[in-house]
């Protein structure tokens, strides 16, 4: 890994109305063969940097400043018509969805076969079709004719995101940049794609800039990692180093919200936010969110120090770097045992759901105890989302089988069922940007389950919405305000809000945190151990994310097209798992190495 692919220097990129620095200062470089783990929390610049390095930013921002050399062309002096032929020539790009960056109309093959021909790759027809089925091959596809007149809604999620990835080594680039690939995938997919990069990249001598909030994900693929807070660089270093021996309090705090698959230590989330552009202090970023804050934090940004090879900006990073890392996690609290002693809240028996003529679960049994959490896991299309939805009454298609509610029988539609039992099971979707109203207020969306399950005065019922905003901690004040003002994090906890203010004795999270970064997502799930344990309610958490498991629930449930392959207590299945289904789900899972505490 000697030679130099990509060189960055004094990145700068500007909200051309205002000029306030979106990123400022960034520099790093990657090598042949090497990929470099960009991290950090949502808007702390990564993409707006990885996409720089195409000179490609989103409406209203522009490069500013700085140097980007690819195999040593300069980037940002080159002409659109130039520009034109580097991407996907010299350097490609592989965006977080890959429904939006492939054409519907055309099928796969066409697109394949279209990115040659721009480029020049291959001499002849023969020459492009024998390439595309090498692509294919390389990225463990089908390269048949069938496969390749499939449109990408034809496709699963894997499988379009792998085409994707063909699609971007396909000219051999020599840099690859990956903006989430994985973000929405479960893990067994997620995990065949790093794979597919990871071997590409070293086969191939591709430079490989891998952006992520997840450091779990860039575990075991990444070389360096360099951690992004607030559009600046604090931290660039080797992943083992940086993993072993964080110098910067926020990377240390990352760490700590990683959730850990051992299940020896507790989430920690971060407090508070980062602040946006136009509003950053002229010191520190992270000052206000900082366990280590002193008076010249806030005066002044720090500059980079540290060897060559471990770089750091923060006033007191040798200081920090002496700490073991182990000061910032908390160790796991273990399980009550004597919780959920009585009989169960919410059951399913040899439960039954179709979509149209199509079987989905074939004869699941779940139980559910009071102030208890059972975690649904499992890939894809396992049915955990099913089971949940029908337990909720809420799947579009049959359902047979028997589902109670304490001791007496659910209808099988929730339009069916009297108010008491709408008001028992409350469900909280996965996209807090999909489920709140953007018309409405805070208040109004918190107001309609007071109004439908409560007789209660308007002092009552706000003084009831505070009570539920402030059991997510967020402030009672926020009534008043709007779903586009607030972070993803807040919005989530505004939905968990909305199903509280019922008063539920079942909760129903269905993937809540699958696209939140590592910090809001350990916030929420601090905030949901908390719930349980306050308000005794029963909770089902539909989750393919298994380290969550530990942290969070009692019991867990394994799921496989449509049928339960084990069940039990979280440390027995997790820790001594007897099912295959199960070992390969643990083998696949991204974890952090914490051997050396």
């Amino acid at each position: 890994m000697s030679d130099v692919v990509l060189s960055v220097k004094g990145l700068r990129v500007e909200l051309e109305a205002s000029g306030a620095d979106i990123d400022d200062e960034v520099e790093f470089t990657i090598h042949s063969g090497e990929v470099l783990g960009l991290v950090g929390e949502s808007a702390s610049g990564k993409t707006t940097a990885a996409t720089a390095l195409l000179v490609h930013q989103r409406r209203g921002a522009v490069v500013a400043g700085g140097e980007v050399v690819i195999k040593g062309r300069d980037i940002l002096s080159l002409s659109p018509v130039e520009l034109r032929k580097v991407r996907g020539g010299l350097a490609s790009y592989v965006p977080q969805d890959p429904s939006m960056s492939l054409n519907p109309a055309l099928r796969i093959g066409t697109q394949l076969r279209e990115i040659l021909e721009v480029h020049g790759f291959g001499a002849s027809d023969a020459e492009r079709a024998e390439r595309i089925r090498e692509m294919m091959a390389e990225v463990l596809l089908p390269g048949d004719r069938q496969f390749l007149r499939r449109y990408p809604h034809q496709l699963s999620g894997g499988q379009q995101q792998r085409v994707a990835v063909a699609m971007a080594f396909a000219c051999r680039p020599s840099l690859i940049i990956l903006d989430e690939p994985t973000t929405g995938l479960d893990v067994t997919t997620q995990a065949h794609v790093l794979r597919t990069v990871k071997d590409l990249a070293r086969t191939y001598g591709v430079a490989a800039l891998y952006v992520t909030h997840d450091l779990a994900v860039v575990a075991n693929l990444a070389d360096r990692i360099a951690v992004m807070y607030a559009g600046r660089l604090v931290e660039v270093g080797p992943r083992d180093a940086l993993f072993r021996g964080a110098h910067h309090p926020y990377t240390r705090r990352l760490l700590a919200s990683v959730p850990d698959l051992a299940g020896k230590y507790a989430l920690r989330g971060i407090p508070g936010r980062a602040p946006l552009p136009g509003k950053r202090p002229p010191g520190c970023s992270f000052a206000d969110r900082c366990d280590y804050t002193e008076p010249r934090c806030i005066e002044a940004f720090p500059p980079y120090e540290g060897p060559e090879e471990h770089r750091v900006r923060c006033w007191r990073w040798e200081e920090i770097a002496r700490l073991s890392l182990q000061n910032d996690f908390v160790p796991r609290r273990a399980c009550d045992a004597s919780r959920g002693a009585t009989g169960p809240v919410v059951s399913a028996k040899g439960v039954r759901a179709f979509y149209g003529t199509t079987e989905a679960l074939h004869g699941v049994d779940l139980e559910v105890r009071p102030g208890c959490c059972v975690a649904l896991v499992g890939e894809s299309g396992s049915g955990k989302t099913t089971l949940a939805r029908a337990i909720a009454g809420i799947h579009p298609g049959k359902v047979e089988g028997e589902i109670r509610l304490g001791d007496h029988e659910l209808k099988r539609d929730a339009r069916h069922r009297p108010k008491a039992d709408r008001q028992a099971i409350q469900y909280i979707f996965q996209s807090p940007y999909g489920s709140l109203n953007p018309r409405r207020s805070i208040g109004q969306i918190l107001e309609p389950p007071l109004r439908t399950f409560f007789d209660l005065s308007r002092s009552e019922k706000e003084d009831r919405m505070v009570e539920a905003l402030e059991m997510v901690t967020l402030d009672g004040s926020l009534l008043g305000v709007y779903p586009d003002q607030l972070s993803g994090g807040e919005r989530q906890r505004v939905a968990i809000a909305r199903a509280l203010v019922a008063k539920p004795t079942v909760l129903i999270c269905d993937e809540v945190t699958s696209s939140l970064d590592v910090s809001v997502q350990a916030s929420i799930v601090e905030l949901l151990v908390k719930l349980i344990d306050e308000t005794g309610v029963a909770m089902i958490f539909v989750t393919h994310h298994l380290p969550l498991v530990r942290t969070l629930a009692q019991e867990v449930t394994v799921m496989n097209v449509g049928e339960i392959v084990e069940t039990g207590t979280v440390d027995a299945v997790l820790a001594d798992p007897q099912a295959e289904y199960t070992r390969n789900l643990l083998a696949d899972t991204p974890d952090v190495d914490r051997t050396p505490f």
